[in-house]
């Protein structure tokens, strides 16, 4: 049973994964700032991810890819971990873990859309239903009307929110091109791939920015390492590689609809462990949100 939903299953291990690096990177994104968190987990999930090939494979680099899978994990990795989590980690420290994750709710419909745009792929009554659905349930949380008010008010950071937005743009590009130049090869080499990729981009990156002092005081701060190496060991490390070997053993909306279930996941830790205030509001946006991706891909 498990074996005939293995890519299901892992797409749920996947949410969950997410769940605790995104409310792991906010708290390290708050002590220490976004670019320093970045560079240093990918770091970290490197070396756990060449210890896991060599144990696995026997190759501590993914030196057996093709040059199409080069080519297309690399620019997946740009796209994905530089641009897209440059963003993403920037909206934790100005809207939080949990409202990011809600808007990562639209990476679904988004990579759709693409494929719409791009490849010429169709969008059925059920996607387009679906994805007003999504942004519905999105426009529920961050929109307020007072009493006796015409007008609509925007209730989080409207910077945050473009944060956010922006990093769900550089996930669902990231996740069409990792499709396209991952085929049959293993999911945890590939992300060896796009992790190598982030790494560079993000060197040259601190260097213009000449943000390495940041880099090194973020190191030297406990508190935060422990947070960064708990979230890159769900996040970039297991969590990314789970997503691809779910993308490579059920179908892109399938993967894709369970793994956006974070924003509902997301809830109990940060009412429990965290200690936010949450309205029933944004947990019914964010049922309406993942009710809408699952619609999507009916």
């Amino acid at each position: 049973m498990l074996q005939s939903h293995i890519g299901e299953f892992a797409a749920l291990l996947t949410a969950i994964c997410w769940t605790a690096t995104a409310l792991a990177f906010e708290s390290a994104s708050h002590k220490v700032g976004s670019i320093p968190v970045n560079i240093i987990r990918l770091v970290l999930a490197m070396l756990f991810l060449s210890l896991s090939t060599y144990i696995m494979r026997g190759m501590w680099l993914p030196t057996d890819a093709t040059p199409k899978a080069w080519l297309w994990l690399s620019m997946s990795g740009l796209i994905g971990f530089v641009i897209g989590d440059l963003f993403l980690f920037k909206s934790y420290t100005v809207v939080g873990a949990r409202i990011s994750m809600l808007m990562m709710t639209l990476v679904p419909p988004m990579t759709a859309l693409i494929g719409w745009l791009m490849l010429g792929e169709t969008l059925s009554l059920f996607s387009i239903i679906g994805m007003t659905l999504t942004v519905g349930g999105i426009a529920l949380v961050i929109l307020n009307r007072g009493e006796g008010e015409r007008r609509f008010t925007v209730s989080h950071s409207i910077r945050g929110l473009f944060y956010a937005f922006m990093g769900a743009v550089g996930q669902a590009f990231g996740l069409i091109f990792s499709k396209i130049g991952m085929g049959s090869y293993n999911a945890f080499a590939a992300t060896q791939i796009r992790i190598l990729t982030g790494i560079v981009g993000f060197v040259v990156l601190v260097t213009i920015l000449r943000k390495w002092s940041g880099v090194m005081t973020g190191l030297r701060n406990l508190p935060a390492m422990k947070r960064i190496t708990l979230g890159s060991v769900f996040g970039p490390f297991l969590g990314v590689s789970f997503s691809l070997y779910a993308i490579q053993h059920t179908s892109a909306g399938i993967a894709s609809t369970i793994m956006s279930i974070t924003p509902i996941l997301i809830i109990p830790p940060s009412l429990l462990l965290m200690k936010q205030r949450i309205t029933t509001k944004e947990i019914v946006g964010a049922i309406i949100s993942v009710a809408g991706v699952a619609l999507f891909f009916v």
